[in-house]
């Protein structure tokens, strides 16, 4: 995907000008959809958004990767779910959570979704407020 690639809303264009939406805008309306849906413990990032975010910059569109190709739009979703739940369920609820806000925000219709599970979180002990000498 090139850098300048945008999404031409040229059936939205008003008297005003053109309405361009960039590929970014779409990873971080469908990430933050996605961390929206119970089940999701976190999303799949790489070592950048991993930097970024120690140092307090929250990266949304982090776990998503957008393709805009002849086919139509593309997006691809790394999560990480909580264990004992229903992952085919909660796919089902990210893909709908996914397209349900796209299209209330940009109106565009994403051709696939295809959802990466790419580790399972346990429940973590909680852990002692001093540690034991």
């Amino acid at each position: 995907m090139s850098e300048n690639q945008v999404i031409d809303m040229t059936e939205h264009s008003t008297s005003l000008g053109r309405v361009e939406i960039a590929p970014e805008v779409i990873e971080v309306i469908a990430g933050i959809a996605a961390a929206e849906v119970d089940g999701v413990a976190s999303m799949r990032g790489n070592f950048a958004t991993g930097v970024a975010e120690k140092l307090g910059r929250k990266s949304h569109g982090k776990g998503i990767k957008v393709e805009l190709g002849e086919e139509g739009i593309l997006i691809d979703v790394y999560v990480v779910m909580q264990f004992g739940i229903s992952i085919p369920e909660v796919a089902k609820k990210i893909q709908d959570n996914i397209r349900q806000a796209l299209l209330n925000m940009t109106a565009l219709e994403v051709n696939e979704i295809n959802i990466h599970v790419v580790g399972v979180q346990f429940e973590q002990k909680a852990e002692e407020e001093e540690p034991a000498f």
